[in-house]
């Protein structure tokens, strides 16, 4: 009996939302060390920083029968508290698995914009590295700037608010489709 190899399982729905849950946020916590400590090399060991003590940590979750199954997305957010109405986003990432998976950073993203713009944002900025900079235009960013951060090329970007319509309910957040291969 000659056996078919089988494709490893891939969710087609995932759910981006505020981490909430305590297992959620620890999930974000390590991907973020697998991809900027580990994969990229920016940071030894852990990449927590001051802004972590502040900042709304936004998971995406892949779903398996319609339950959440693992954090394979994330990104936080936060007010600027000199200025208010100003929030930056920063620490995108995404579980190398589910990297060919555009609407995961969309929706990431649209979370993280649209509700701040609930709470009162006026301005939405982020340092984005190089390689995401088409990513982040073709969702309406606009490049303010270029620089270095951590030994890499970056852009300082700003979101158009327009584009984001306030997310009033981000505890449960929205669901995103993986487009059939």
């Amino acid at each position: 009996m000659i056996l078919e190899p089988v494709q490893p399982f891939r969710p087609s729905h995932f759910r981006v939302k505020f981490a909430v849950a305590p297992w959620e946020r620890r999930a974000c916590a390590a991907l973020r060390r697998q991809v900027f400590c580990t994969e990229q090399g920016l940071f030894v060991e852990d990449d927590r920083d001051a802004i972590d003590a502040q900042a709304i940590p936004i998971c995406a979750l892949s779903t398996l029968a319609g339950d959440a199954d693992a954090v394979v997305g994330t990104v936080r957010i936060h007010e600027v508290a000199e200025r208010r109405g100003e929030w930056w986003g920063s620490r995108l990432a995404v579980a190398r698995a589910f990297r060919g998976t555009a609407a995961l950073g969309a929706g990431l993203i649209q979370v993280a914009v649209s509700s701040a713009h609930a709470r009162g944002c006026t301005r939405f900025l982020a340092h984005v590295q190089e390689r995401n900079v088409p990513l982040f235009q073709a969702l309406h960013w606009a490049s303010l700037d270029t620089l270095v951060l951590h030994g890499h090329p970056h852009h300082l970007m700003q979101a158009d608010l327009a584009a984001y319509p306030p997310m009033d309910d981000p505890e449960h957040g929205l669901v995103t489709f993986r487009r059939a291969a």
